[in-house]
């Protein structure tokens, strides 16, 4: 939007015969309707006198518009919230030029409800100026020797995918076992978890059957052949209702698939279920409830990858797919103690998904080991589909522990307080080879000013559920919640939203030449400010369990990669997680009432 001007012309700004504000202002108003030679005067605008004399403006006292008279008085107290004063002589001014700004408003909103899948023209990329890809790596085992052990009822529960894998391959289970199995674990504990939303159990079934076919005539997908999975629902599945949590959306029914269970359904996942969303992407509570902890169901799992990381650590579905914007893989990840890939932004396209943040949202797995991560996001990676933040890039899941030489920073102060009980970790990445550098880190200016861009755009995404008071409907109307902060954030002006993007790709560059000579960050998930600020820059990371604070609260710790290097990430997180030696605990779940 071009910047308002006086209304008395400068050389070279005369648009045929108007000011070009004048002239902007009137197209604003009357559109095609009226042709752009027509002579037109705004309230407040200047009119100029054949002699070439500019008349004395006149100063209306209102500026009436749809939702009421504007005044000098409206603009001294909106000045209040965007931070600034002006002077009475600069209110009127701006009180005779406000006119085109509104027409504008007002022809913007003639547009009608834009699609919700359709990005802005702006599109965001992770590597700034110098920013280098780094060259992927495979890190394949050799066969697997060791003893997987029998596939009981209880031990397919808690196996990992690698390990269902390996069963389904030597033919000592099959996909409908595991899906049926998986659909009665769910149906057991959803009157207490409250981590489903929807139960895919007829196609579930019907793929499964495809799955054992193929299986059976030597047919075989990938790791993933056969495995039942859960998937957020704000992933569009075609023919069955993609709700996201919320109410205005409960019977949404979408006609294709998104992109990401497209992928997954050529490596032969099974989606047995939709797992729970906080309304809109927010929180752990949505339409049927609040999703629960299944360590400790007082707690609501975290959000708003709530039913995701529930299900996955109650042993109902071996993975599960979930989303983040600004912590929704990680926060439920620690606090259900489950393992949360979030990759760099773009590498997993998200045509289909629900949008909250263009330029911030990312698509991962969940899992209750690192290794099945890797293997996850080899699936669902690639280049396909729409998203015109997608970039196509390479990446092979590694199928061996293996931090040797891999270089970790870190700042002693994360590892003090709160975090005093991780600092085992650190021990740990030294015990299996890793290189820990320590330095301080301090980053541009407080992360938190980046939220005025995240929350711009999802304002943005769901104007017309403000604008219509759907969001009444929503369940949580907390001060924090959706609907009030959206409606704030219709008073943050365009130009803040501006500098805060380039306060953005200031960061970008810190974490660029902060990070230039290490493989990695090595921290708790939460510590430094890092949640935000590599949410806004794009960069991935690995949330592991590293052990337990007590018999019900699980701990994490996490690493934050190079983009594009989710390799270093799994790898360095497999000989963790071996070395820690806690992934394997269980949550006793004496609620628990299924097989």
């Amino acid at each position: 939007m071009e910047a308002p001007e006086p209304s008395t012309c400068r050389e070279g700004d005369q648009v045929q015969g108007h000011s070009r504000r004048g002239f902007l202002g009137a197209l604003a108003v009357f559109g095609a309707a009226t042709s752009a030679s027509s002579a037109v005067l705004l309230p407040g605008c200047s009119s100029v006198t054949s002699s070439g004399l500019e008349e004395t403006p006149v100063v209306p006292t209102a500026l009436p518009t749809a939702t009421g008279a504007i005044s000098i008085a409206t603009i001294a107290e909106a000045e209040k919230l965007a931070g600034i004063a002006f002077s009475e002589a600069e209110r009127a001014q701006l009180l005779r030029t406000l006119s085109d700004q509104v027409a504008g408003f007002q022809t913007r909103a003639s547009f009608g409800v834009i699609d919700h899948g359709l990005a802005p023209s702006q599109v965001f990329r992770v590597l700034p100026r110098g920013g280098k890809r780094k060259s992927p790596q495979s890190n394949v085992a050799a066969p697997f020797t060791f003893d997987d052990g029998e596939p009981t009822p209880d031990a397919i529960d808690w196996a990992s995918v690698a390990r269902l894998s390996r069963w389904m391959r030597e033919g000592r289970v099959t996909s409908r076992q595991l899906v049926e199995r998986s659909l009665a674990r769910l149906r057991a504990a959803n009157p207490t978890l409250c981590s489903v939303i929807t139960f895919m159990e007829e196609s579930a079934l019907r793929e499964a059957d495809e799955r054992d076919a193929e299986a059976r005539a030597g047919k075989w997908r990938g790791s993933l052949h056969g495995i039942p999975y859960g998937l957020k629902d704000l992933f569009d599945t075609k023919g069955v209702a993609t709700t996201w949590g919320a109410e205005p959306w409960r019977d949404r029914v979408p006609k294709r698939d998104a992109r990401v269970v497209v992928k997954l359904r050529q490596a032969g996942a099974v989606c047995v279920a939709k797992t729970a969303v906080g309304a809109l992407a927010y929180g752990d509570i949505w339409f049927g409830g609040t999703c629960r902890n299944p360590w400790n169901p007082e707690q609501g799992s975290s959000g708003s990858s709530a039913g995701s990381a529930s299900a996955v650590a109650a042993g109902c579905v071996p993975f599960a797919i979930g989303t983040e914007t600004l912590g929704s893989i990680v926060s439920p990840s620690v606090r259900c103690g489950t393992t949360g890939l979030r990759p760099t932004f773009g590498r997993v396209a998200r045509d289909g998904c629900m949008a909250l943040t263009w330029s911030w949202d990312k698509i991962g797995p969940i899992t209750r080991h690192v290794e099945d991560a890797g293997l996850v996001l080899e699936a669902i990676n690639g280049a396909g589909g729409r998203d015109p933040s997608n970039v196509p890039s390479r990446f092979k899941a590694p199928r061996a522990a293996d931090a040797k030489g891999v270089r970790l920073a870190y700042d002693p102060a994360w590892f003090t307080g709160p975090f005093a009980s991780l600092s085992n970790t650190l021990d740990a990445a030294r015990d299996v080879g890793a290189e820990l550098i320590e330095r301080s880190f301090v980053m541009p200016c407080d992360p938190g000013v980046l939220s005025a861009g995240l929350m711009s755009e999802a304002a943005a995404a769901f104007e017309e559920m403000t604008r219509s008071n759907a969001d009444d409907l929503l369940t949580w109307q907390a001060d924090e919640a959706w609907p009030n902060s959206f409606r704030q954030t219709r008073f943050v002006p365009a130009i803040e939203y501006v500098q805060v993007e380039r306060i953005r790709r200031r960061f970008m560059e810190w974490m660029r030449d902060e990070i230039a000579d290490v493989d990695a960050l090595i921290l708790p998930p939460f510590a430094g400010g890092f949640i935000t600020s590599t949410n806004a820059t794009g960069h991935p990371q690995l949330v592991l369990r590293a052990g337990f604070d007590d018999a019900t609260t699980p701990r994490s710790i996490s690493l934050i990669g190079q983009p594009f290097d989710e390799a270093t990430l799994v790898r360095t997180g497999m000989a963790l997680e071996s070395r820690l030696a806690v992934a394997a605990k269980r949550p006793e779940m004496p609620w628990f009432r299924g097989g």
